[in-house]
């Protein structure tokens, strides 16, 4: 699958996520199956561009390509401006975030909110493709079903979309109104990809490789996006794949491999953010590692106390260790993800 001049590994993506999504969960996304992985999304407000915050966002560090980044905003000037200053720092693909519901997004008119004014929303796909097509940089979007239920006119975007130079649509399965409760629906997804020819990805509660076959099978999607399922169990990707090309299941991941891979995202995580701010926002990722297992939850509240990375490291290190003691492999119940945090700021 490409997206413009880009051939993607397969047909497996990270949602962007605000305040999960950084580089380094993308990274460990893409190391363990993801064919594709977006940022969290970058303000369109220029006067924030210099933040810590945003500075952190747009950090591509040794990053795989192709880089997306995802950006967000009400002014179409403001929006084209944006895709410029993020493409001269390393953008390979703009993505136009219209599918966040968070309400501090949303009562700015942005993210889902813009799906309410058609014209707006188009003069901002239009004026963001003008300042990426002549960099030969693609701009993709994702977007709800609709405002409301009353409201659902993704298909009419998508072809509104698709007619102003979008190369690809991402349709999560609720509208803004519903946020993340009840259950993702595929028939607007579905309705979209047979309404335009541009890939189409499908998105929304895709949280089992059996649950990732047939959301292809019902939507005709060109790819799948997979958000809150992998947080705490980033594996998820190489499983949807190994399930997708054979139809078998892989055993749940051993608790040595679990070890590393939470332990050198530790580090990758203090490194980004430092001590104060790395011990505090790992404490969340943690968590979701943990939160199905044997004591998990005890641990968790212990971990939620320590302040200094090296206890942080060390505890988690201890915790692995007495689990791989007791059994070679992830329990199911961890392996499969449950109990979906639904706090993050903006998900998928």
């Amino acid at each position: 699958m490409h997206i413009g001049p880009h051939l993607l590994a397969n047909n497996l993506f990270a949602a962007p996520m605000a305040g999960v999504t950084d580089r380094p969960f993308r990274q460990l996304c893409r190391k363990l199956g993801a064919g594709y992985a977006v940022s969290e999304m970058v303000t369109s407000r220029r006067e924030l561009w210099n933040s810590l915050k945003t500075s952190r966002r747009a950090d591509h560090t040794g990053e795989p390509g192709p880089v997306a980044v995802q950006i967000a905003g009400t002014d179409a000037a403001m929006m084209a401006e944006a895709a410029a200053y993020n493409i001269d720092r390393g953008a390979q693909i703009i993505d136009i975030n219209m599918g966040c519901p968070a309400k501090k997004v949303c009562n700015k008119w942005a993210g889902s909110a813009l799906m309410q004014d058609e014209a707006l929303a188009l003069q901002i796909v239009e004026a963001v493709v003008a300042a990426c097509a002549p960099r030969g940089v693609p701009v993709t979007l994702k977007m709800r079903t609709g405002w409301c239920q009353a409201q659902r006119n993704a298909v009419t975007l998508a072809r509104l979309f698709e007619r102003a130079g979008v190369q690809m649509l991402t349709v999560h399965g609720r509208t803004r109104e519903q946020g993340y409760k009840g259950e993702a629906e595929y028939d607007t997804s579905a309705a979209v990809k047979d309404a335009v020819r541009v890939p189409v990805v499908a998105n929304g509660d895709i949280t089992t490789p059996q649950k990732a076959r047939a959301v292809l099978a019902r939507t005709g999607a060109d790819a799948l996006m997979i958000g809150r399922a992998a947080q705490g169990r980033p594996w998820i990707f190489r499983e949807v794949a190994h399930f997708l090309a054979t139809g078998t299941e892989l055993a749940p991941p051993l608790v040595a491999e679990v070890r590393r891979v939470l332990l050198d995202h530790l580090q990758d995580h203090y490194a980004l953010y430092g001590e104060f701010t790395g011990v505090r926002s790992a404490r969340k990722h943690i968590g979701w590692y943990v939160r199905a297992l044997p004591g998990g939850e005890a641990f968790r509240a212990r971990i939620n106390l320590l302040e200094d990375s090296r206890a942080q490291w060390q505890a988690v290190a201890d915790f692995l260790d007495e689990l791989g003691q007791r059994m070679d492999r992830m329990p199911a119940a961890a392996a499969a993800g449950l109990g979906l945090d639904e706090t993050v700021e903006a998900s998928a």
